[in-house]
This record gives C-alpha cells, structure tokens and sequence, in this order.
C-alpha cells in the first residue's frame, strides 16, 4: 500500500500528518512522494498514525524480524 493510500485509509489529512510530525503539509507530501528514504522518517510516519513499523526479512526457511533499525532509533532519539 502507498504512503497517502494508508494515510488515507485512516482517514487522515496530509495537514493532520503535519501537525504530529511538527513539519508543514507539504513535508508530508514530499515524503509521501518519496521512493527512497530513512527507516527513522518512515518510522515516524507510521507511528504519527497510530502503528508501528516492523522490519521483517523473508526466507524460503521462515521469516526474521530485523530488530537493529528500531535500536538505532531508540538511541538517536534518546540522544
């Protein structure tokens, strides 16, 4: 699903977005816009909406949840 897909699933404005992630309305645009970008901004987008990332890599043997962006995370925000 898209950025603005899911956002708009939740019934959300790119203006509300705004005010939670403390940028202007067309920040999250941009941001929605983006095909690459930081696992730290594409955490904050989600959890703006109430979610939580999770970083799952897949195998043919099983699957492995990636747990070192959410460390990364916990200590830059810590700092």
């Amino acid at each position: 699903m898209l950025l603005h897909e899911l956002r708009e699933a939740r019934a959300l404005t790119q203006k509300a977005m705004g005010e939670v992630l403390k940028v202007r309305q067309p920040a999250v645009a941009k941001l929605e816009r983006r095909t690459d970008m930081y696992v730290s901004n594409l955490r904050a987008y989600i959890e703006a909406m109430g979610g939580q990332l999770k970083i799952v890599a897949e195998f043919p043997q099983g699957s492995v949840a990636i747990t070192n962006f959410s460390e990364a995370g916990e200590e830059a925000a810590a700092s």
